[in-house]
């Protein structure tokens, strides 16, 4: 997993809530900070879907290599399941 890129990409987001904080106290209209909401939303699904690339990619391939068919299946089942509810 590049966690130089995950990094860069939480700092970008932590940098769009800062700004959204502001927009608040800034009485910006609700359509633009919801706009910026937004933006952060889908900026940190991105992430999770990277975290969720890397998994499949090492511990899943992993996992199979091995013959260890239930777990990955078992790991799958609840990556998903955590994915979803994003």
């Amino acid at each position: 997993m590049d966690s130089e890129n995950l990094h860069r990409r939480l700092k970008k987001i932590i940098g769009q809530l800062n700004a959204i904080d502001r927009m608040i106290d800034e009485d910006v209209p609700c359509e633009n900070i919801l706009m910026q909401i937004n933006a952060a939303k889908s900026a940190l699904h991105k992430v999770g879907h990277i975290i969720v690339e890397g998994h499949l990619e090492h511990c899943i391939k992993d996992a199979i290599e091995e013959k260890d068919l239930d777990d990955a299946l078992t790991d799958i089942s609840t990556m998903l399941d955590y994915y979803s509810r994003i």
